[in-house]
C-alpha cells in the first residue's frame, strides 16, 4: 500500500502557521533541524500520475505556477521546503541564520555530498547563480527576492544572501526557487531564464539536471513525462516509488474513467461531480482538505478604454460604483453549493485563512443583490449595461470554466453582457502576464504563508520585480511604497498592521473580485493512502507501498 508521509494539518492546529508576527521567526527557529529520511524500505514501484494539465514549461523559473511546481520539485530542490504543518526544514541548506553584526545579510549553510544528476557536485557557486537567475526580469519568481541586492558564494558551502535592509522572512520566500548547477546552464545556454510569455525556447524547457530524487527520462508535452529514480540521491533511504508517469488528461471524465478502469493510479484533481461516485466506486478512496489557494475575478482598472467592450471612450472597471456592482452581482455561496457542489468557502478577500494577514473581518462579504448592483451601474452612466470578455481557464481549478459560465450568467443580471472566451491555462497565463485581459478568472496560492507574496505580485505597480501577475493596469505609489515597506519591517506587530493597512486598501477599493478557497480532492486506487498537503503539491518520493 502507498502512503504520502506529508500530513496536512488544517490551520486551527496549533501546529499550523500562525496568523500572528510570531512565526516569522520560524525559519531561524528551524535552522537546526534534521530533515527526515524518506522510509520504507526499497521497492520497485510504478506510480501512474493524473491530473487536468501539464507542466507549462521545464525551466524552473520561468513560471510561478502550481502544475508546474508539482512537476519541478520531483527533479530540482530548493534551499528549504515546508514540512506538511507548514513549517520551514531544511533541505539543501542544513542551517540558516542572519549574520551576526550584519543584520541585512541571511547565511546559508549548503549541504555537502549532494550532487546533480549528471554527477556534479552541488557547491555554493550554483546556489548563488541560481538566486541571482530567479530575480532575473524573466523570472515569474522574481518577486519572492525583490529585497535582495547581492548573493555571494563566501567558500564551497557557504552563501551569504545581502538584502536592502533587515529581513526576518526571507528564508520563506525561498521554497519555490530550485537550484541548478551554474556549469549545466553555462554549457547549455540557459544562463537567461525561458521567455515564456513571448513564446521563446531553450535547452531547460525539456532538459533537467537538478539534485531531487527523480531524473527527467523523456517527455512529450502534453502526453507524458516519465521519470526514473535518481541513484545518486543524497537521502538515507532510498524512495519505494522508482518511476513517475505524468499523464496529464484534460477532459474530467476520461480522467475518471483512465483511474476506474486501472489506467492511471492517482488522480490530482477529482471533478467536484465525481467525488461522491469515487468515493462509493470499490477499490478506490478519495481523500480532500482546504487548499491553501483563492480564487477570484480580475478586471484593468486603468483609464484606457477596454479591448473588448461596446464602451469606446472609458474603461467601465475604472469606475468605483461598476466594481461595487460587480459584487453585487455575483453569488458567492450559489458559486460554492451549485457549481463546486460544496467544495470550496465563500470568502470576501483573495487570500486564504492559512496566510498571515487573514482575518475574520476581511474575509466578509455583501449578499449577492441585483437590485442595488442595477442601480449603481446607472449611477456610473451604464443604465444598459455594457459588453466584456471574460477569459477563463478550461483545466487548471476546480470547475473553473462552469464557476466562469456562472460568473457570466450573475453579470447578464444586470445587464453586463460577458462572452466567454475558454483556453486551456497553457494559453490563459500568457494574457496575465501580457497584461492582454480586460475580466478573466485566476486563483492564486501563497507559498510564503505571508500577505507580501499576494501584494508583491498582484497589485504592486508591474515595475522591477514587483507586479508580474498584475495584468490591470493599477498603480498606486504610495501603495507600492507600503508593500515595499513590508520588506525591510522586523517589528511583527508593525509589519502585520501596515499588512492590515494594505488589505483594508485593496479590498475597500475592490481591486479584484474574491470568489472562493478552494478544496483539494485526490482519488487514489486501491492500496494507495494520501493526506492532503494545504499546497496540493505531493512528492512522488515520500511515498510507501505496504507489501
Amino acid at each position: 500500500m502507498l502512503y504520502f508521509n506529508d500530513g496536512f494539518v488544517p490551520p486551527q492546529d496549533d501546529a499550523a502557521p500562525p496568523t500572528g508576527g510570531n512565526w516569522l521567526l520560524t525559519a531561524a527557529l528551524l535552522a537546526g533541524l534534521g530533515v527526515a529520511a524518506f522510509a520504507g524500505a526499497a521497492g520497485s514501484e510504478t506510480l501512474r500520475w493524473s491530473r487536468s494539465a501539464d507542466a507549462l514549461t521545464l525551466d524552473p523559473h520561468a513560471q510561478n505556477d502550481g502544475v508546474s511546481h508539482t512537476v519541478l520539485r520531483q527533479i530540482y530542490e530548493t534551499l528549504v521546503s515546508r514540512d506538511a504543518a507548514g513549517r520551514l526544514e531544511p533541505l539543501l541548506a542544513t542551517e540558516w541564520f542572519v549574520k551576526p553584526n550584519d543584520p541585512t545579510i541571511w547565511v546559508f549553510k549548503i549541504r555537502q555530498g549532494v550532487k546533480f544528476h549528471d554527477g556534479a557536485a552541488l557547491t555554493a557557486e550554483d546556489v548563488a547563480f541560481s538566486l541571482n537567475r530567479v530575480r532575473t526580469e524573466l523570472s515569474k519568481l522574481r518577486q519572492l527576492h525583490a529585497d535582495v541586492e547581492e548573493v555571494t558564494a563566501v567558500d564551497d558551502f557557504t552563501v551569504e544572501v545581502r538584502l536592502r535592509g533587515p529581513n526576518l522572512i526571507y528564508p520563506n520566500n525561498l521554497t519555490g526557487s530550485y537550484i541548478l548547477d551554474k556549469g549545466w546552464a553555462e554549457a547549455n545556454d540557459v544562463v537567461e531564464v525561458q521567455d515564456y510569455a513571448a513564446g521563446k525556447d531553450n535547452y531547460a524547457v525539456r532538459n533537467t539536471n537538478g539534485t531531487g530524487p527523480y531524473v527527467l527520462k523523456d517527455r512529450e508535452v502534453g502526453v507524458k513525462t516519465t521519470l526514473t529514480l535518481n541513484p545518486g540521491y543524497w537521502a538515507e533511504e532510498v524512495p519505494q516509488v522508482t518511476e513517475v508517469q505524468f499523464l496529464p488528461i484534460a477532459d474530467n471524465a476520461t480522467r475518471v474513467a483512465a483511474l476506474l478502469s486501472g489506467e492511471v493510479d492517482f488522480v490530482h484533481d477529482v471533478p467536484v461531480q465525481d467525488i461522491q461516485r469515487l468515493q462509493n466506486a470499490p477499490g478506490i478512496s478519495v481523500v480532500s482538505g482546504p487548499e491553501n489557494r483563492n480564487i477570484f475575478l480580475g478586471y484593468r482598472l486603468d483609464e484606457a478604454p477596454l479591448k473588448s467592450s461596446d464602451v469606446r471612450d472609458r474603461n467601465p472597471f475604472a469606475d468605483p460604483k461598476v466594481r461595487e456592482a460587480l459584487h453585487l452581482a455575483v453569488d458567492r455561496d450559489a458559486i460554492v453549493k451549485v457549481v463546486l457542489r460544496g467544495n470550496g468557502q465563500a470568502t470576501g478577500v483573495a487570500v486564504p485563512p492559512f496566510v498571515n494577514g487573514w482575518t475574520e473581518a476581511l474575509n466578509a462579504y455583501e449578499p449577492q443583490n441585483i437590485a442595488r448592483a442595477k442601480e449603481l451601474l446607472a449611477e456610473a452612466g451604464f443604465p444598459n449595461g455594457f459588453t466584456v470578455t471574460l477569459d477563463t481557464p478550461n483545466n487548471r481549478y476546480l470547475n473553473d470554466e462552469a464557476v466562469s459560465q456562472a460568473i457570466v450568467g450573475f453579470l447578464g443580471q444586470i445587464g453586463i453582457k460577458a462572452t466567454l472566451a475558454s483556453r486551456p491555462f497553457a494559453q490563459h497565463s500568457p494574457l496575465i502576464v501580457n497584461a492582454e485581459t480586460d475580466l478573466y478568472l485566476f486563483g492564486w496560492g501563497v507559498p510564503t504563508f505571508d500577505s507580501a507574496y499576494n501584494f508583491n505580485d498582484l497589485w504592486h505597480s508591474r515595475e522591477g520585480r514587483y507586479g508580474a501577475y498584475n495584468p490591470s493596469g493599477y498603480a498606486n505609489t504610495d501603495l507600492d511604497a507600503q508593500i515595499e515597506g513590508l520588506g525591510t519591517e522586523v517589528d511583527p506587530d508593525k509589519r502585520n498592521a501596515a499588512i492590515a493597512a494594505i488589505w483594508d486598501v485593496v479590498k475597500g477599493d475592490r481591486l479584484v473580485l474574491p470568489l472562493h478557497n478552494q478544496t483539494i480532492a485526490w482519488a487514489l486506487r486501491d492500496g494507495i493512502e494520501a493526506d492532503i498537503r494545504a499546497d496540493n503539491s505531493p512528492s512522488a518520493a515520500d511515498l510507501r507501498f505496504e507489501r
